[in-house]
């Protein structure tokens, strides 16, 4: 994608499930847990830019000893920045003390922060609230029960946040401050108090104040807590907690929205945003690391033992196909095959708009994330070259001299466009910006042969078309070639997203652009004025359906892409141009398991997700800049 839309979170959880002695002594080292996690955060920065964190608690220690311990950041190398300040407190720990002391588990936890059996990691990017430490993960709600602690992190946006806050103001809370995160975390606050509060009665006037407490701890039900507090949840989420006590749980939404994966084995349970972290961490089969079904939570007790539970009713299940496009690691190996797929399944567009010319046509890539489809895509390419100098072959007709020289035919390939990855467009005024804009790529030249070949670039996708307009056309533009087409790996980003990623305003898309300079041109404009009033009809149904898919279906797919390319192509752009885009078949073809094609189709698995769509488009009609969630 070479127009950054930033990730969404990440998150790790880890459960040491033998006690902490036991790691020390396999091991030979206070940071094995440190270790894990960091391993477990760094293969998933792809997934945060503005900040991360990580807590750690300590199971069975006695009171007056710090239980949770706590790191946020929000520099540029976040992840670092913390590990460096967790193994700077354990080296000083081997610096100061002898042997027998950061050898011993009972003393370290008594002593060093960070020596816990139970892990949760965060990796940050906010679609609410400011790039701040107090917005980072994990959150602490604090009490001073063990049981009634309760830290969170998670990857989720959530479409009903309005009613979620008033029904805690309706049990006569009030919040601190009305976002996703605080509302989440005093929602499960509230019926675990009362699932605490249940424990101590049955137990009350028969056991000590002290004897209930161990009691609660161990009788203390998380699948009743999360039944009771995510029933009303509308959005995308993957949700993971600590309570003080011990337990652990990481819950996923009904749809399957958000991913989730976990491994475990005798030593650890431990569950992530992707696979090839738990991977790398703990050099374990791809066959063991497991994806938590939609609806589901994985539940560990205190005694590190686990359950798989359905916690809500899953719907069909609609998992994110950016996750496979986009945002999740490459080197997954279904995620690797997905995106070749996608590259292959463009060859019969491409060949038909390049009229079959393989030899004067030269196919490139940009950015660095496309790279995988790009592969599949000049596989397919040589497969169809080499179809055809097996079909000539056969052809007894053909003159010798026309058959050698197409037998010398290949798929050229260059690398036309590379990223400045090191240029920094500080200048913040919009014309001084726009020319840094323009040189944060560069090509390579003396490789076209002017007026004469077609240059094919591939992407990922294409969702404002700036980068586009203002720097990679403009560049392809000086090259002179006879024909520019641009392809992107995914369909048409054409309705907002609600469920976790930052694209929440309709007139942030090209596309949409394009739909609305199509209607005006074919002057049409009606079809805006009564999408609109059908808009703000449904901000007062139960079910409302998405009406902006109305104004789509009165045009083709190819008249959207036609009005793309008129919007983005470059005034000194003299070669012709032409944009494909993938087809929503194609791109379930490639990707089977993850139907999620909402930002495509409009099809949104909740009915929150069709609200904030036609929220989006009353804001675009009434000129408000804001989200619409």
């Amino acid at each position: 994608m070479s127009e950054l839309i930033k990730h969404e979170c990440g998150i790790a959880l880890l459960r040491l499930r033998k006690p902490l002695q036991f790691y020390l002594d396999k091991y030979e080292t206070i940071f094995h847990a440190p270790k894990k996690m960091f391993l477990l955060m760094h293969k998933q920065r792809n997934r945060g830019q503005d900040g991360s964190g990580i807590a750690s608690l300590k199971i069975n220690i006695d009171p007056g000893n710090k239980y949770i311990n706590r790191y946020r950041s929000v520099d540029q190398n976040s992840i670092q920045a913390i590990f460096n300040k967790i193994n700077k407190k354990l080296n000083s720990c081997i610096l100061k003390n002898n042997k027998d002391c950061w050898s011993n588990a009972d003393w370290l936890k008594r002593n060093i922060s960070f020596t816990g059996e139970l892990w949760l990691g965060h990796l940050r990017y906010g679609t609410f609230g400011k790039n701040s430490i107090e917005n980072c993960a994990p959150t602490l709600r604090q009490n001073n029960w063990k049981s009634r602690n309760l830290i969170l992190a998670g990857n989720f946006n959530m479409t009903n946040l309005d009613y979620l806050f008033h029904e805690l103001v309706a049990i006569g809370q009030s919040p601190k401050e009305k976002s996703d995160t605080v509302t989440i975390l005093e929602k499960i606050g509230h019926f675990l108090d009362e699932e605490n509060l249940k424990i101590f009665n049955k137990y009350d006037e028969k056991l000590s104040r002290k004897e209930i407490t161990k009691k609660i701890e161990k009788e203390i039900n998380i699948s009743s807590i999360l039944k009771k507090s995510f029933k009303d949840f509308d959005g995308g989420y993957a949700l993971s907690g600590l309570i003080g006590h011990g337990s652990s749980f990481i819950v996923r939404d009904p749809n399957g929205i958000r991913p989730v994966y976990y491994y475990i084995n005798d030593e650890v349970v431990v569950a992530t945003s992707e696979r090839p972290p738990i991977k790398t961490a703990f050099d374990c089969q791809y066959s063991e690391i497991k994806e938590l079904d939609p609806g589901h939570a994985l539940i560990i007790d205190l005694d590190g033992n686990f359950t798989v539970e359905k916690i809500i009713t899953p719907g069909e299940k609609k998992s994110c196909s950016f996750e496979r496009i986009y945002f999740s690691r490459g080197n997954d190996p279904d995620i690797y095959k997905e995106r070749k797929k996608l590259g292959s399944l463009l060859v019969p567009q491409i060949l038909k708009s390049i009229n079959f010319n393989l030899k004067d046509t030269i196919f490139s890539y940009v950015p660095n994330t496309s790279e995988t489809c790009f592969y599949g895509l000049i596989d397919s390419l040589k497969d169809y070259l080499n179809n055809e100098k097996l079909r000539i072959l056969d052809d007894n007709k053909i003159d010798n001299n026309k058959l050698k020289d197409f037998l010398k035919n290949k798929v050229r390939i260059e690398k036309l466009i590379t990223k400045d990855v090191k240029m920094r467009t500080f200048i913040s005024a919009d014309k001084g910006r726009n020319d840094l804009v323009s040189n944060v790529y560069d090509t390579t030249f003396k490789l076209v042969e002017p007026d004469r070949d077609t240059i094919v670039i591939i992407d990922d996708s294409i969702v404002r078309g700036t980068t586009l307009e203002k720097s990679i056309l403009s560049l392809l533009a000086k090259l002179n070639s006879k024909k520019v087409v641009f392809v992107s790996s995914s369909p048409q980003i054409r309705y907002p997203d609600c469920y976790g990623i930052d694209m929440s305003k309709m007139n942030q898309f090209v596309a949409f652009r394009a739909l609305i300079k199509l209607i005006k041109d074919r002057k049409m404009d009606n079809l805006i004025d009564e999408t609109y009033q059908a808009c703000k009809n449904s901000l007062n149904k139960n079910k409302p359906i998405n009406h902006v898919k109305t104004l789509y279906d009165k045009f083709s797919y190819d008249d959207i892409s036609k009005y793309v390319a008129k919007i983005v192509k470059p005034k000194e752009m003299k070669s012709q141009f032409q944009i494909i885009y993938q087809n929503i078949d194609n791109l379930n073809k490639a990707c089977p398991n993850h139907l999620g094609d909402w930002y495509f189709t409009g099809n949104y698995p909740t009915l929150g997700g069709n609200l904030v769509a036609n929220k989006a488009f009353i804001n675009y009609c009434e000129g408000k800049k804001g989200r619409a969630y």
